[in-house]
Formats: C-alpha cells, structure tokens, sequence
C-alpha cells in the first residue's frame, strides 16, 4: 500500500456576523498534487480551536500517518520561543503553533519522518528549542536580499548556496535558484538540527537532522516551482520515499 503522508492544515477564518459559519481548515492543494505524483497518499490534519487539547489530539493523530509535511502559513508566535511580538510580525495563530508543535514531538517519538517548507522549517526548529527572527528587516543585521519577494510566488528570485554532503545537496545540488515569501526565518538552529542552506546574505534556508535523515526542511516553496523547475520535484519524492521506508520497516515487515 502507498504511503500516508499528513499535511497539517492552516484555517480560513470568516468575518462575516455568524461566527464560524463558514470557517475551514485548509492546505495548499500544490502540495497534494506533489504528493499524489510522488506516489503517496495525502491527509489534511486540523489543529483544535482549544489549545487544551493539542497535546492529547496531536498522540491521536500520530498513528494515522507514515510522514508528515509541514506547510507554509502565517509567523510563529514568538512566545513559543521566549520572546514578546515585535512591531514588524504579522499575523500568528497560536493554536495552530501549539498543536504543530505537539505533532512534531510526537512525530519525533515515533521516528517518522518530516518535510518542512518556509514556516514549516520555522515552527520544528522552535519545537525542538530553537529561535526565530520575527521580522528580518527590522532584526537582522546582515540582511540585504528581498526575501518577500514582489514577483510571483512561483518565480525564483534569489539564490541559496547548499552544504557539501547533506540530504537537499543529494536532492538538489550545491546551489540553486529559488522563490522567496518569508520575512521570519531561522535565527538560531536547535539541538540535534543542522544549518544545510544559505542565501547570500546568510540568511538560513535549509536544515535537516543531525544524527539521521528524519528531518529535511526548506525556507523556499518548492511546492510552488515543481511543476516548471522538476528538480524541486525530488523533495515530495524523498519524503514519500522516506514515508515508505518507515512503513515498510514498522508495519509491513510485522
């Protein structure tokens, strides 16, 4: 059987006078087609309005799938990693960083792996203790290249210099052209993760885990670019493959 890969959802809030008539919860259909392609199956996971119950929903949930992505969406709420919001963050969803996070912690326990793209990479480097940027612009020193780009957000705008040796050089090789929609980014890498890829001006753009290939996480959209650029394609290909590993390994071989 083909592997379950796990999507977790961000929400559509309405605004209209009945509240939560036509609330949804949501994942970017670019990355479910990448899924499909790459031969697995996609599910959507949605975060529980109480944040109570992230906890005991996230070790519910952590059986139903083989690998797990985690999309873009809005700024980590800065409190997850000790800080108060600057003037320059955008919007937050504090539930749905509670329960990502508990999904990760989960997912950790379990050993299945895990694809990150742009908040993604942010929200598992938090859960595993490390930092953000809230706002680059405004907080990071080095910063010179526009990394909420204007052009469309299927279009490369900036390069990224990847490192010798690691799982996204194997995928994608030592340097590549990529698009751009973040103004967080990594700030401090967390225990047990490791810098992969670099733009110009220093700014993170990649990490994975140290000690294992479970974890591979992108700052760029490759969801966006796999149709046109087809090497961006091999990361959906890796996680499926990765997914199916695991369940090989776990449940088939049993």
């Amino acid at each position: 059987m083909k592997p379950i890969i796990a999507l977790t959802a961000d929400a559509l809030i309405d605004h209209s006078p009945v509240i939560n008539q036509h609330d949804a919860d949501m994942a970017p259909s670019a990355i479910k087609e990448a899924i499909i392609k790459a031969g697995g199956v996609p599910i959507i996971l949605p975060f529980p309005a109480d944040t109570r119950e992230a906890d005991a929903l996230a070790q519910e949930v952590v059986s139903l799938f083989d690998g797990l992505v985690l999309p873009g969406g809005p700024d980590v709420d800065p409190t997850f990693f000790g800080e108060e919001p600057v003037a320059a963050i955008g919007r937050t969803a504090y539930q749905k960083d509670a329960f990502e996070i508990a999904l990760i912690k989960a997912v950790r326990a379990a050993g299945k792996p895990v694809f990150a793209i742009c908040r993604g990479i942010q929200i598992y480097n938090v859960a595993l203790g490390g930092t953000l940027y809230q706002d680059l612009p405004s907080q990071d020193p080095d910063y010179r290249i526009r990394h909420a780009q204007a052009a469309p957000g299927n279009f490369p705008t900036h390069h990224i210099h990847i490192a010798a040796g690691s799982q996204t050089e194997r995928l994608l090789g030592e340097r590549s052209y990529v698009n751009s929609r973040h103004h967080q980014a990594v700030r401090d890498a967390a225990p047990g993760l490791t810098v992969t890829a670099t733009a110009d001006d220093g700014v993170i753009e990649g990490l994975e885990s140290i000690d294992d290939d479970s974890f591979i996480g992108v700052q760029w959209h490759p969801e966006n670019m796999w149709t046109v650029q087809t090497e961006q394609f091999a990361f959906f290909e890796d996680i499926v493959r990765r997914a199916r590993r695991f369940k090989e390994n776990h449940y088939e071989s049993k």
